[in-house]
């Protein structure tokens, strides 16, 4: 068939000239008439329009009119961009000026548009070209578009998935989770995003299913508008509603699939009881809305509703499906979220159990502590620190750093601060204290499975250990691998006390060292963990000047002191615990200390007890009297009968009246039940039973044997 034939359609009859070919070719070029070439360009299913030099409409083909819903003799003669005489489609503003720059400048270009057509957004990519006559000069602009709101979209789409991979869940908070789910949605996807979760999910409880609740209760912890003042809403931040299990979330919530509806009227009213609301919804009206379910490990967490009121597209098949999948990846999110919160709620609440709750009684120093847990998602780590009041109105103080972070770590804590209370009980000297404390890490560690989930030793733990006693201030210390204390004294100087370097418990085969200072009253010492100096971007030398240089204010109180360094060292978000533990020494006076200095003779033992009743009634302790003489007769003879000079007796009066012998010997008393016919045996039964503790404690010359008196009101005695 020839070609005027299949231009035709019928019989071959002319419809154009045959020219002469490019010299060289024997074939004669057809070129079409202008009847066939208006067919071919009216028939084209690409939209083309012809603007003259009066940048007025001059010729549209059908599909052009079509796209616009008008005929294409009421297009001539519009402006570009209008749909009728003065009214310009919306999104085809711009138009006249991309006709006018090409038409100027002779030179086509591309010009992308958003055109809303009958409330339907389309998407249209054009090309403008300048249209010359034989001379060259331009005399109009033709306009070629191509519909790509489907490849427009897709772009939006995966755009929107590409955020999502990087926005959501960059913290483990719950609430901001939901919160990023929320402000991505309105970006390029929707008006109006709320985001409902299950009230136990913001506590990290695992949810209970859904199926078998009459009233489904979310509460709303997300919600964002592409209008400031979000007027859609009817449910506040905060508040708990319910869904009817028949209402289009509760259906879709228990089949648990996403759901896409539109929003009529009748449900409009309903949702808007507030007269200023309704009056905005009326000029936002919701149109179009997806109920998606959270769900994730097959677990039903909350429900996302996105809604579009200023879009005039609705929502299409393929927005349900991204849909689907920004909140499944979000649930993903939130549900790691609750767990963390689960997980880092538990440690709290264990960790909170396991360190002091309320100040020991002691009177040896005055104490103030600050505990403050990371905040960067590695879980709770396990710094502590104890005051523990031991014999002879002395007092111990502890910090201490597990590592590793989690409900492992704080576990690990508790073991380890049980065991330095036990063993401060028995009056271990700090350095046997630490040795006896290496010990027990290392049988933890052995007793750890080797594929234990936890997969973390607790090797590494350091600790230090200070023992203050009032009755000569001294204090004396060991540390493993902890970071040395700070002495900040009355006089306003503060260095750091050069205790000898021992290793972290768990390490092994390493003697610790004991170091003792003296310490003027009032003097502050500062014990903390490494959490307080070794920060991010931090040096450590750097930071340890600045604690100097904050604890250089001896008028400060002890608050205050822990306010400042606080508030100036640790940042807003610490990547590891923080304890700190500031304690202003004291002193025992006359009115609280007496000592007597005796030689190793039976005749010294009546004096002995004149001495200590002279005391007690000079202390206004009548009533002590009588039990004090027997127990000072009973150790003062052990001590001249079992043991060796130096003998010195002494009364402490604190929270308890403590008396104490000391002699030279190491030898250890034993209790004991004497027979009937034994001569001796029964002096430290005597005394066990007339008192409320006693005990043995050893020092570098002999032993010190002491017995405790409870004494009404000693807990609001001061020591000044």
């Amino acid at each position: 068939m020839s070609m005027d034939e299949a231009g035709s359609g019928g019989p071959a009859r002319p419809a154009g000239a045959r020219v002469p070919a490019e010299a060289g070719d024997e074939r004669p070029v057809l070129v079409p008439a202008d009847d066939v070439r208006c067919r071919i360009l009216d028939q084209l299913p690409v939209p083309v329009a012809y603007f003259g030099r009066d940048q007025l409409l001059a010729m549209a083909n059908g599909a052009a009119a079509g796209a616009v819903g008008r005929s294409e003799a009421s297009m001539i003669g519009l402006l570009p961009g209008e749909v009728e005489p003065g009214l310009v489609l919306e999104g085809g503003e711009g138009l006249a000026e991309a006709i006018a720059r090409v038409m100027s400048t002779g030179e086509g270009e591309p010009y992308e548009t958003h055109l809303v057509v009958r409330n339907t957004e389309h998407v249209w990519q054009a090309a403008l070209s300048p249209v010359r006559d034989a001379d060259g000069e331009v005399q109009g602009v033709s306009v070629v578009t191509l519909d790509t709101t489907e490849q427009f979209w897709a772009r939006r789409r995966l755009a929107v998935l590409t955020k999502a991979s990087m926005q959501i869940g960059s913290t483990l908070d719950v609430g901001r989770t939901a919160e990023e789910l929320a402000e991505l949605a309105i970006e390029d996807f929707a008006d109006f995003v709320t985001v409902d979760l299950l009230s136990e999910v913001l506590t990290g409880d695992e949810a209970r299913s859904v199926l078998h609740r009459e009233k489904i209760s979310f509460r709303r912890v997300a919600q964002r508008s592409v209008l400031g003042d979000s007027p859609e809403s009817v449910v506040p931040l905060g508040e708990i509603h319910d869904y009817d299990r028949d209402s289009v979330v509760g259906r879709t919530l228990i089949r648990g699939e996403p759901t896409r509806c539109t929003v009529d009227e009748a449900s409009l009213r309903r949702w808007t009881e507030d007269p200023a609301r309704a009056r905005s919804l009326r000029d936002n009206k919701i149109h179009s809305v997806l109920v998606v379910p959270l769900r994730a490990r097959g677990v039903t967490l909350g429900a996302a509703l996105f809604c579009r009121h200023r879009t005039p597209g609705g929502f299409a098949t393929a927005d349900l499906q991204l849909a689907a999948e920004l909140v499944s990846r979000a649930a993903v999110c939130i549900d790691n979220a609750r767990r963390y919160t689960r997980e880092r709620a538990t440690a709290l609440a264990l960790q909170s159990s396991l360190l002091p709750r309320r100040a020991a009684r002691q009177q040896a120093v005055e104490v103030t502590t600050r505990y403050l847990p990371n905040t960067d998602g590695a879980g709770i780590g396990g710094d502590w620190f104890d005051v523990i009041p031991l014999s002879g109105a002395r007092v111990a103080l502890i910090v201490g750093d597990v590592v590793g972070h989690g409900l492992h770590a704080s576990a690990t804590m508790g073991r380890l601060r049980t065991a330095v209370r036990t063993l401060a009980d028995v009056d271990l000297a700090p350095e046997e204290l630490l040795t006896q404390l290496d010990d027990l890490v290392m049988t933890l560690d052995r007793e750890q499975p080797p594929d234990s989930a936890e997969g973390a030793t607790v090797a590494g733990a350091t600790c230090l250990y200070a023992v203050y006693d009032p009755a000569t201030g001294c204090c004396t210390m060991a540390r493993a691998g902890h970071p040395e204390p700070l002495l900040a004294r009355p006089d306003g100087t503060v260095d750091r006390l050069p205790l000898p370097v021992g290793p972290p418990l768990g390490v092994g085969g390493v003697a610790f060292e004991a170091a003792e200072f003296p310490l003027a009253e009032g003097s502050r010492l500062v014990l903390y963990t490494d959490g307080l100096i070794e920060t991010a971007g931090h040096d450590i030398d750097a930071a340890l000047a600045e604690l100097r240089g904050l604890l250089g204010h001896p008028e400060q109180s002890l608050e205050e002191t822990c306010d400042s360094v606080m508030d100036a060292m640790v940042p807003e978000q610490p990547n590891d615990d923080v304890a700190l533990l500031v304690a202003r020494t004291r002193r025992l006076d006359a009115g609280h200390y007496a000592a007597w200095d005796l030689v190793a003779d039976p005749a010294v033992v009546s004096n002995a007890r004149k001495r200590a009743s002279a005391q007690l009634m000079a202390w206004g302790l009548d009533d002590a009297v009588f039990t004090t003489e027997l127990v000072v007769s009973e150790l003062v003879t052990n001590a001249i009968r079992y043991g060796g000079e130096p003998i010195q007796l002494r009364l402490i009066r604190g929270t308890a009246l403590i008396c104490e012998v000391v002699d030279g010997s190491s030898t250890a008393p034993h209790l004991r039940r004497a027979r009937i016919f034994d001569e001796g045996g029964r002096g430290l039964l005597l005394v066990a039973s007339m008192t409320e503790r006693w005990g043995t404690r050893y020092t570098a010359t002999g032993k010190t044997i002491w017995a405790e008196q409870p004494l009404p009101g000693a807990e609001e005695a001061d020591l000044v």
